[in-house]
Parts: C-alpha cells; structure tokens; sequence
C-alpha cells in the first residue's frame, strides 16, 4: 500500500517536538519536521506553562508538517499528566497554567487528609499519592480563594486544552483524566462524590473520551493557517506514558501473565506493568502505586520516580555558571567516576524543584553519614546510580502485585540514550533490560492514530509494526554481587 502519513505532536516537560509518521502497512518510519524548547516560567514566585508560546509552536509545527505532507491522515497531541487550564464564561481562558512543580500545592496532601482520608481517597480513585495531582492543585486554588476556580466552567487537562484550540471540541480523553486523582478507574467516570466532598466544583468536568476517538477536522481557522485542511485530530494516549507503553515491544502472551514491566524514562521515570484491569486494594495502597488509564482498556499499574529530571539540573546548574556541558560529556564523566560509592534517595522533597542541584546532592549525602561528591563525575555517577536502585525497588514491588516473575524490563524513551543508566537498571534489577524505542511516546501516539484508521487491526498489530520498524538494545546483568551489596547501603540512607 501507498504510505500513509500521520502527525504526532509529542509535548514533554523540557521540549516538544512535531514528528511525521509514513507507515506502508508493514513498517512505520520517523520524520521529525520540528522541535522547541519548553519548560516553566516564573511570575512573582509562581510558576507557569506559557500556553500561548506553546500554541505558536504548535501552529508552526502543523505548517511544517504540511509542507512535508499536506495529504496527513491525522493529528494526535500528547503531553505530560495532572495540569490544566481554565475556561470561564463563553469559553475565556483563565490565565495560563500552573506548572506542576509550583510550591502552592506544598503541604496540601496533608491538609487533604484532614478532609477526607488517605484511604478513603484511593479507594475513589486507586490513584498514588503526589502532591502535584490535579486533585491538591484545585484543593489549593479553593483554599485560597482563587478568583479563577470561582469563575470556571470548564476544566480541561493540558492536551485537552489543545485539542480545543485545535478543533473547539471540550472533552476530557481518559488516560490523561485519570493522572487527575479524581477520576475513578473501576466506574469510569469522574469521582464525583469525592470532589463533593471537598466542596471542589464539580460543574467544570466534561465528557470523557477513549484513546482511539476522532475529534474532527481542524478549527477552519487553524487549517487554512497551517495548510492542512485534510487533517481530522485523532485523541491518542494523550498522557505521554500512556502513548509510550503503546508502544514497548513486548510479544503478546495470549491467557497468560505478562512477564515484562517496562520504565518509561525521560524527566520522569513510570515504571509499573499493564495490567488487564484496575487493581484497588491493600497492596497497591501500601506500595503507593497507581491505576492510570491504559489504551485498549487496559491499566497502567505504575509508579511515578523522579527520572532524569537531576542529572538536567546539575546540567542546568553547571551550565548557567559558564560551563559548556552536552550529554555526551556528561556521561564521559560518570563513566570515568569510582562506582557504587553514595546514594541518594531521588524521589526526596530535596531534588523536586528547580535549584542547585549539585549543591542539594551534596547536601543529602553529608546529612545521611555519606562523604560528599568531590567532582562532577561523582555527582552524576551518584544521581544515575541512584536511579537504579530505585527501579529495583520499584521493580520488587511490581514483580509483587503482577503476582509472577517478571523476565524483562523494556525501558522506553528518550532516557534510553544514557547507555550507563540502562545497563545499571539491568545490574542493579538483575534482569535482561531491552531498551527501545526512543521515541517511544511519538510512536505509540502514531500507530494509535493508524489503528483509529484502519492501517492495523489492534494492539497486539501495532506492536509487531514497532518491533519490526524501530532498534533495540539489550542490556544482560553484570556484576549482581556487588550491586546487592550496595543496595543494602543505599536502602539504609533512602529510608
């Protein structure tokens, strides 16, 4: 068959790209026509998304794309969970978005449990508790007396809010809803009473819509601006892990347990197991894991650690004090570091905002009995080393709730290209680590535009285009005694 082209805007917490998919029917290939910087914005101590350099972008992404294609099948956007923005009365925007790391929610989970309790929450909503969900970021606006949620008829999440700009249709696509801490993953539908009970607005929710669903055309206004007139806006995974566990190359094992969990690694690391439904219970309340909405009905069963979001700030950091450091050179460093020396614990409130990152690790490492990084390579070795440790936390705990061993872990995304990382997860886990795709969530968003098409029958389909259109790299467990060692050291200072 004659290529087909989809457009996948793929919208990340540090950049956003525009990534044109040519898929034959048997394999899909990668062009990406654009990319742009992103990230947050400080106004008088807040912090914000710029909505509307973001909406240039993606305006200049679409002319882009058709002067590559003008013949696209489908627009799909995705972006990260838990933010919003606000419609007030005949659809005004209500400011720009508040960006999840904003120190407004500080606290706020505390102040939650007050109301409602900790238990009582998950079991509305079976959702981890982080104090950026949706959930604490209202319970903030309400206790403050925002003028904003006063005035609010509708909430859309972040990829809901360009789909709107796109095509002017509200509603809210499932995956990303349910990073809300007020969805509920067992009814399917907004956990109404929950909200009631937090005398939080409940008239701004809208429909909920299901990855796989076309919005429609292009706003006329948008199309004749971008050249794509063609174009009709297909709702992927709009939460970026859900478009990128689409696309983990994993084989299908029909009628029996999956034997892989994957990470999704980026900023952020997700890592969890697709699981064939919601699991609210106990455990995953005990273990702080989560039941975010998957594609094809399944259930992302995960947990939310902080990825490579510090090595991006010891970056930043070193960078705005006139060093000239890329990625390349940061990992010649690592690499050249003594191994397996200090830990830290990389989900701690110390390594959560923006900062001097290198001074707050060595901070960390002082205050828990650990001798402080003396260069930059120890600090990096610190942070990636950290990590794994981590993923062999989190991977006991999945191994414990997908109830068998699991064999591999599939890594996936940008975070794939830091080969020292990968081959640790695979030491410190003692499991095969299969790393790939790196676009990942560009992909998974792609093939779920072709399966809306047609071009694949399903899932299982469009995971066999993946594997046999994309590399991957295998990474065996090396050295395991000495990372079991270590892990005893570095559980005694995360405690």
């Amino acid at each position: 068959m004659a290529e087909k082209a989809y457009l996948a805007i793929d919208m990340g917490a540090s950049s956003g790209r525009h990534v044109l998919g040519l898929f034959d029917g048997a394999k899909l290939r990668l062009e990406e026509v654009y990319r742009f910087e992103n990230g947050p914005v400080e106004v008088g101590g807040r912090l914000y998304w710029d909505l509307l350099a973001q909406w240039t972008h993606v305006r200049r992404g679409l002319r882009t794309a058709a002067d590559k294609c003008k013949q696209t099948a489908s627009v799909g956007i995705d972006t990260w969970g838990v933010d919003f923005g606000l419609l007030g009365r005949g659809d005004e925007l209500l400011g720009n978005p508040y960006h999840y790391r904003d120190a407004r929610t500080n606290g706020m989970m505390e102040r939650a449990f007050e109301i409602v309790p900790r238990e009582e929450i998950f079991r509305h909503t079976g959702l981890q508790f982080m104090q950026l969900n949706t959930l604490y970021q209202l319970l903030a606006m309400k206790l403050a007396n925002s003028p904003l949620l006063e005035a609010a008829e509708t909430m859309l999440m972040v990829p809901d809010l360009f789909n709107w700009l796109l095509t002017g249709v509200k509603c809210n696509e499932m995956t990303e809803a349910s990073t809300s801490q007020f969805y509920n993953p067992l009814s399917g539908g907004w956990a109404v009473e929950l909200l009631d009970k937090f005398s939080l607005p409940t008239r701004i929710l809208g429909r909920i819509e299901q990855p796989g669903t076309a919005l429609g055309p292009l706003r006329e206004a948008v199309a004749a601006e971008c050249g794509l007139a063609a174009a009709k806006v297909v709702l992927p995974g709009t939460h970026d892990t859900a478009s990128a566990v689409m696309a983990v190359p994993a084989a299908s094992r029909p009628g029996q347990q999956p034997d892989w969990c994957y990470v999704s690694l980026g900023t952020w690391a997700l890592m969890g197991v697709e699981a064939p439904r919601p699991l609210v219970n106990d455990d995953v309340l005990r273990l702080n894991f989560t039941n975010e909405g998957g594609i094809g009905g399944t259930t992302r069963l995960l947990k939310n650690i902080t990825g490579l979001w510090i090595v991006q700030e010891c970056r930043r950091a070193w960078n705005s004090v006139g060093e000239n450091l890329d990625w390349e050179s940061l990992n010649k460093l690592a690499a050249a570091a003594k191994p397996l020396q200090r830990f830290l614990n990389p989900d701690a409130a110390d390594f959560q905002s923006p900062g001097d990152m290198p001074a707050a690790i060595a901070e960390f490492c002082r205050r828990t009995g650990q001798a402080a990084p003396e260069s930059k390579g120890d600090v990096l070795r610190c942070a990636l080393e950290s990590i794994a440790m981590r993923f062999r936390q989190v991977f006991e705990m999945c191994q414990e709730l997908n109830g068998g061993r699991i064999e591999t872990i599939h890594i996936v995304g940008g975070g794939t290209q830091n080969r020292q990382l990968c081959q640790a997860a695979a030491d410190a886990c003692a499991r095969r680590v299969v790393a790939g795709p790196i676009e990942a969530t560009a992909i998974g968003n792609l093939m779920m535009q072709a399966l809306a098409d047609g071009g694949v029958s399903s899932i299982a389909e469009a995971r066999e285009v993946i594997r046999r259109s994309f590399p991957v790299e295998e990474y065996i467990p090396q050295n395991t005694a000495a990372w079991d060692e270590a892990y005893e050291r570095y559980r005694s200072v995360v405690v």
